[in-house]
């Protein structure tokens, strides 16, 4: 096992540090890798020969430009070659929750994106270092619970099959983003938030499988995981690109409160530290994201959209995580259970388009989620 933390570094905001003064503040959480959603050259010189991991992102707004395999390459050279080996930059993910924009031109140019940047790569001897993958929304998947019934959505089953042929032959990561926050909620009543907090609960047992959850990130991880051995990639790694909790939110976000997201965040990573993997693959390691690390003011949509940091802007916590400053952790998985042990039922929630930000950086809505957690209402 070899967990360790990751964090989301978003920077849609105009009150962040300076890069230079963030490298202490990834350090003082543990973390050893850092998400982009860009190739900001200022954070990666600012994180050179600190040994912190990177990837970076291309923005969907790239996605039909990076088909062009001289303008893949040209960016590659400008964006990860002229940064390593210092800044140690381990893969590029091309484009963010694609799938679940319903746009087919956008869709369409996913996979020829991906494939000419990892030709780049190749062609500049860099594809045994850096890794081309895409990041992808829970809301991919038809069926998550229980999680041995994973499975994707049938209009995306040839779409992804191509998209993970492309992983298996390149060695590189799928990934996904989950947030159980959504599901506590739109169903605040029916969603155990002990369950979704990686607070002490009962759980629930897979009927299929008789594995025991008790946090509803591990049994979406499970679902995922399930989903891949579907379509025939059992092997392939699964990596927890974005998870984390708002600290504040409307009237109308329920849960969003700083307590809930000191639970969520300091719980997932002092499990994270346990070394263990999922119920269903418990020697796995586990690489997880948190998002994010700073709170964003110029993040459209909600009040909680700015509020997903475990800092403020001037580098201080946004909320105590209750844990060691050395800790050395992963970031974030998501699971579905219920009370007393018994089955829940899913509750499909529609699928709705997420917007996309300048930077191609995606406003999180609940098509991060692609159910609610229903739990029966026993003794």
């Amino acid at each position: 096992m070899a967990n360790s933390m990751g964090i989301n570094y978003g920077q849609i905001a105009d009150n962040l540090p300076s890069p230079e003064d963030v490298v202490p503040i990834v350090k003082s959480i543990g973390a050893t890798k850092v998400k982009l959603y860009d190739a900001d050259p200022k954070v990666l010189k600012a994180f050179a020969n600190t040994g912190v991991e990177f990837i970076v992102g291309l923005g969907n707004e790239y996605l039909d430009k990076m088909r062009d395999p001289a303008k893949a390459q040209a960016w590659v050279k400008q964006n990860v070659q002229s940064h390593l080996p210092v800044t140690k930059i381990t893969c590029i993910f091309v484009g963010n929750e694609v799938l679940t924009f319903n746009d087919t031109s956008l869709s369409n140019s996913l996979l020829p994106a991906m494939q000419s940047v990892h030709t780049a790569l190749v062609n500049l001897g860099l594809d045994k270092q850096v890794t081309v993958t895409t990041a992808h929304s829970l809301s991919i998947l038809e069926t998550s619970y229980p999680p041995s019934s994973g499975a994707f959505r049938e209009d995306l089953v040839d779409c992804l099959s191509e998209t993970l042929s492309f992983h298996q032959k390149t060695g590189s990561p799928f990934l996904i983003n989950a947030y159980p926050f959504f599901a506590y909620k739109g169903n605040p009543k029916q969603v155990l938030l002990d369950f979704v907090l990686f607070q002490p609960n009962q759980g629930v047992i897979d009927p299929a499988t008789n594995l025991h959850y008790d946090n509803m990130l591990y049994a979406q991880i499970d679902a995922v995981y399930n989903a891949l051995a579907s379509l025939g990639y059992k092997k392939l790694p699964v990596h927890i690109s974005e998870t984390g909790w708002p600290s504040k939110g409307d009237e109308d976000e329920v849960g969003a409160t700083a307590d809930n997201a000191k639970k969520y965040n300091g719980n997932l990573i002092k499990l994270m530290s346990k070394k263990t993997g999922t119920p269903m693959r418990p020697n796995s390691d586990l690489n997880i994201y948190v998002f994010a690390l700073f709170n964003e003011n110029m993040k459209p949509g909600p009040t909680s959209e700015r509020n997903y940091g475990l800092f403020k802007p001037d580098g201080t916590p946004a909320y105590s995580l209750g844990i060691s400053s050395t800790s050395n952790v992963a970031g974030s998985n998501t699971t579905t259970g219920g009370s007393n042990g018994k089955p829940l039922s899913p509750i499909p929630t529609p699928p709705s388009t997420p917007t996309s930000s300048s930077t191609g950086y995606l406003s999180i809505s609940p098509a991060t989620v692609s159910f609610l957690v229903k739990f029966q209402n026993v003794g």
